[in-house]
């Protein structure tokens, strides 16, 4: 008798969990971890999913997308998916994966508190600091998945996921109940603030005015690119809202970040759609629910999720690639399996007005006049990005600095990445930067011609430092400009008088290094310099001194564009020319202008530079003009014998012309005499 009732009590047991898991089987995994109540997390079906949860992390971070977390496994699936631990394909944001089981765990944690579950939390936010680039956009998969995956991911809200994530880990608030360390919580709010920056650089300009976001960009020159065949490069009004929405929750909004919500908000209203909605109708002798486009002068507004990026025109695709005008003119399968219409921004203009006026709020005291009444001594100035100093930006302490000040400001940079684009104003003259360590010391950015798109002269405004105030001096710094192999591309524009720098590095490809003011002197002493093309250019006088010049293609170092009554163009002494081991035909210059001035006195010259030298650029008055010259060079790359018949190999009465004091201190104002002399 005892037999059978606990073959009956078993039966029950085992029927009432078959029953619990019918239940949770028939949701929806997102729904399961958005519209379960609190308490449920605290149940054994809970955790029997929990377990599911950590079985199918991988041991990098991340999940796979598209899995039915709650669906009960077998003893073979669970072997096979502990097996699959150490596997990386098929790990992703996509679909809300790692996002999504993140925030269960957090749940489960907040009831149950498990160390696994924080553990796998922990490992997810690690996962999501290592999947993203450098420019601060994320890919589709992580590790890489060849293809279209590679771009920056906005598509189906991906990286507005992961950035909500990290700034609630960055910020430590409740909506997480496992609080991240502080190393990874400062990692959080870093990763977060290239996000946002990677954003703001994505924001599509059309036709000079600032519109909206595409799907994907491009992960090197962040341009629109496709992904599926008919996921055609293309304005979206769905994925733009919510990082608009994202944009909008940032406290203390820049002004960058500002111009690109009201941008966006702009574009929303100018391309919704108010007389269209959508009607399902059953397909006869078939479970289809074809869709259908209705007009409807009363309908709410839509915004198309695929828009020309010439004029906004909305375009639909099915797998052909073919654009179609409207939704009726693709295949079944397309129109009715996809989502080609949205009504996602209508939540950005419901928000916009209240947050509008909460800015205007916060920015009626000018901050300009707050710092400086903070400053302890406005003439050294501490720049920190961990807040123990003045400052946590560089450019906020440019913009707290005296307009043409009686004594030099010296602004200290502690160690630290800035990821900024710095302008040293005209009216900031009198400026030192001194860096903790040039090592350690880095200002970067990434803009690039294409990406600034301002037309033919885009390429002087994509500078990370760009200094305009006379007699300024830094040393102990690492300047880079990260957009990589896409074109112009300045890393520093010097276009002010008696700029010094010293024992600081230049890091770019194309056009790194730009110095521009006809009658502008500059002084670059101990200093490492490296690009593509024409990496260092300009009509502005410069000495280099004891630098490493540093060719990273088969291309031209120099691009001098001097002033024909100028008497000195680029004049490089005790240098040392290096390059890539892959390098092998260099140029030390052509002329950007015919009368351009380049100059090289004992350097030591690499392999890599052609036995001619020089090159004319296809300029037919180069050999009349240009003054291309060396004197007692070294290395394997010096080879006067073989240099172009035009240029010059100075005698020792014409090398004493090249004095640090004729080439510095000619035409300079007698009170500014041995300016190059300066060491802070």
């Amino acid at each position: 008798m005892k037999k059978i009732k606990i073959v009956i009590v078993l039966a029950v047991l085992i029927g009432l969990n078959t029953c619990l898991y019918s239940q949770i089987s028939n949701q929806k995994w997102p729904s399961i971890i958005n519209d379960k109540e609190p308490s449920w997390f605290a149940t054994n079906e809970a955790k029997e999913v929990a377990e599911n949860v950590l079985l199918y992390q991988r041991n990098i971070g991340g999940w796979p997308k598209n899995i039915q977390m709650q669906n009960p496994l077998t003893p073979a699936e669970k072997q096979k998916l502990i097996a699959l631990k150490a596997d990386t394909k098929e790990v992703t944001t996509d679909n809300g994966a790692t996002c999504q089981e993140m925030l269960f765990l957090s749940k489960m944690y907040a009831q149950v508190p498990d160390e696994r579950y924080k553990n796998a939390f922990l490992a997810g936010v690690d996962y999501l600091l290592k999947a993203q680039y450098e420019n601060g956009g994320w890919p589709q998969f992580y590790p890489l998945k060849k293809g279209y995956y590679t771009h920056i991911t906005y598509n189906d809200n991906s990286m507005a996921n992961i950035m909500n994530v990290l700034k609630e880990v960055a910020e430590k608030t409740d909506y997480y109940s496992i609080k991240a360390p502080d190393a990874t919580a400062e990692k959080a709010q870093k990763a977060f603030n290239k996000g946002i920056d990677c954003i703001l650089k994505t924001q599509y300009k059309q036709n000079g005015v600032l519109t909206a976001w595409c799907a994907q960009h491009d992960e090197v020159t962040l341009l629109p690119a496709n992904a599926r065949a008919f996921e055609l490069a293309s304005l979206s009004g769905q994925e733009s809202a919510k990082l608009v929405l994202l944009l909008m929750s940032v406290k203390n909004p820049s002004p960058e970040i500002i111009t690109a919500v009201n941008s966006a908000v702009a574009w929303f209203e100018k391309t919704k759609i108010t007389d269209l909605r959508e009607e399902r109708v059953p397909v006869p002798n078939s479970k289809i629910m074809e869709k259908v486009m209705v007009k409807d002068p009363n309908a709410s507004p839509l915004w198309a999720r695929f828009m020309e990026l010439s004029d906004n025109t909305p375009f639909f695709c099915d797998r052909d690639g073919i654009k179609k005008a409207t939704l009726a003119e693709i295949g079944q399968e397309r129109r009715v399996g996809y989502s080609w219409y949205t009504n996602q921004p209508k939540e950005v203009l419901k928000k916009y007005e209240n947050w509008k006026k909460k800015i205007e709020g916060e920015t009626v005291a000018p901050p300009k006049k707050k710092s400086e009444v903070t400053l302890k001594d406005e003439f050294n100035i501490v720049v920190d990005q961990k807040g123990n100093g003045d400052f946590k930006t560089i450019q906020e302490a440019i913009n707290a600095s005296k307009a043409y000040p009686a004594q030099r400001i010296s602004i200290l940079i502690k160690n630290g990445t800035y990821y900024e684009k710095v302008k040293v104003h005209a009216w900031n003259t009198r400026i030192s930067f001194i860096g903790e360590s040039r090592e350690n010391t880095i200002i970067t950015f990434d803009d690039y011609f294409g990406k600034i798109n301002l037309g033919r002269n885009s390429t002087f405004y994509t500078a990370t430092l760009s200094i305009d105030g006379n007699d300024f001096f830094a040393k102990n710094l690492t300047i880079k400009n990260t957009s990589g192999p896409v074109g112009q591309a300045v890393t520093v524009n010097v276009s002010a008088n008696r700029v010094q720098f010293s024992n600081c590095s230049f890091e770019g490809n194309q056009d790194t290094l730009y110095t521009a003011g006809e009658g502008n002197k500059n002084y670059f002493k101990d200093c490492y310099i490296e690009g593509t093309t024409d990496f260092i250019f300009g009509d502005a006088t410069v000495l280099f001194e004891n630098c490493n010049i540093h060719s990273k293609s088969d291309s031209y170092a120099t691009a001098a564009s001097t002033q024909n009554e100028i008497p000195y163009g680029y004049v490089f002494k005790n240098c040392k020319l290096t390059a890539d081991e892959k390098v092998t035909k260099a140029y030390l210059g052509r002329p950007w202008r015919p009368y351009a001035k380049t100059v090289f006195l004992n350097c030591e010259i690499g392999k890599h530079i052609l036995p001619e030298g020089w090159s004319a650029w296809s300029k037919s008055e180069a050999a009349t003009n240009c003054f291309y010259a060396e004197y007692k060079c070294s290395g394997e790359g010096y080879q006067p014998k073989n240099r172009v018949s035009w240029s010059h190999q100075l005698k020792d009465s014409e090398a004493k012309n090249y004095s640090i004091e004729n080439i510095l201190d000619s035409d300079i104002p007698v009170g500014t005499k041995k300016w190059y002399l300066r060491t802070n």
